[in-house]
């Protein structure tokens, strides 16, 4: 089997190398031959994590790029495309996919759909309000991260949907011992578009924090305001971040309850439980699957709890081994590579088939 995968970004891009890229190995060794055709490059990911938005040149050779390898979708058995193949311009590439008879596969890791219909300008919600419906409709298979995208895949008349969680390599996350004993270390890694939530837990990780008790590690967030309390910024790095986030004794993961917030798929939460941590996060969306509350760490909705819950795992060695274990167990069983490649490959090849 030829496949084609069209993805968002190229290697630096967090959703496409575990969604895509990640796999490649694993199909390789089942006789599915890739080639990737990314949209935006390494230097427009750059740009986000430095300045938070990329330069127009970026995204014109990004439109451009796309189009050329539109050109040879003719010399493969499937299209694998992440999200969309061309933001922010209508469903056409998909629809002449289906016309040229070649079976595409979507994958969906957040609510890219709530870009368009929920979208604040009139206009966008009434020209592109259901492109991504299109888009699953057509599609012979939608891959799903959570139960909310499939949902509205299979509201939007999708032939097949097949849940695929986001998942971590377990080769890059080896079991390690405990932090070594200092100051409890609350941990939290993103990009400088996702820091934006941080300021929703700022009063409880001051009063965590007073008097030196605790401290805060954010990872590739850039530069954050929380209030006046000391944080350790750190940029991010792929081979770097598995230490990185080995350094904190809890993983956090603040989020409103707002639609396109239900659609993520928690990766941060997943790369925590791997690396043995607990965890703190709100109970939105896919958390709640993920999150055993008091069992492998706490779901917390406010000022309150989120203290509560950084507290108790602050004043107990014992808690946080215990639920970091149970943690990193969830992760080898139900959201690792070793277990999901297995799967990956026989939707692509029921695609085929379809």
């Amino acid at each position: 089997m030829k496949v084609l995968a069209l993805t968002r970004y190229a290697a630096l891009g967090v959703t496409s190398r575990i969604r895509f890229l990640q796999y490649i190995p694993h199909l390789q060794q089942a006789n599915i031959e890739v080639s990737v055709g990314h949209f935006l490059d390494d230097r427009y990911v750059g740009q986000l994590h430095g300045q938070g938005h990329g330069s127009f040149g970026s995204v014109a050779r990004a439109y451009l790029r796309r189009f050329v390898q539109l050109l040879s979708i003719r010399k493969y058995d499937l299209i694998w495309i992440e999200k969309e193949v061309l933001p922010w311009l209508p469903a056409f590439p998909e629809r002449c996919i289906r016309a040229a008879r070649i079976p595409y596969v979507v994958d969906y890791d957040d609510a890219t759909f709530h870009g368009y219909d929920m979208n604040s300008r009139a206009i966008v919600r009434r020209l592109m309000g259901n492109k991504i419906d299109r888009v699953m409709r057509s599609a012979s298979v939608v891959v799903a991260g959570n139960d909310y995208l499939g949902d509205r895949a299979r509201r939007a008349g999708a032939k097949a949907v097949e849940y695929l969680p986001t998942v971590v390599d377990l080769n890059r996350y080896p079991i390690g011992p405990p932090k070594s004993a200092g100051v409890f270390t609350i941990g939290w890694i993103g990009s400088a578009w996702t820091a934006r939530y941080l300021p929703m837990v700022e009063g409880a990780l001051h009063q965590v924090c007073r008097n030196g008790k605790a401290r805060v590690l954010l990872i590739g967030s850039g530069p954050v305001d929380l209030g006046g309390i000391a944080v350790d910024l750190q940029s991010w790095s792929e081979e770097n971040e598995y230490a990185q986030i080995r350094q904190c004794d809890v993983g956090i993961m603040p989020l409103p309850d707002n639609p396109f917030e239900r659609g993520k798929c928690a990766y941060k939460l997943i790369q925590y439980m791997a690396c043995g941590l607990p965890v703190v996060a709100s109970p939105v969306g896919v958390n709640r699957d993920i999150v055993e509350h008091g069992r492998n760490g706490f779901l917390a909705s406010n000022t309150e709890e989120w203290a509560r819950a950084l507290e108790q795992l602050r004043d107990s060695a014992e808690l946080r081994e215990s639920m970091g274990k149970c943690g990193r167990a969830k992760i080898e069983t139900e959201y690792s590579l070793q277990v999901h490649a297995p799967r990956l490959i026989a939707i692509l090849q029921r695609a085929l088939k379809a």
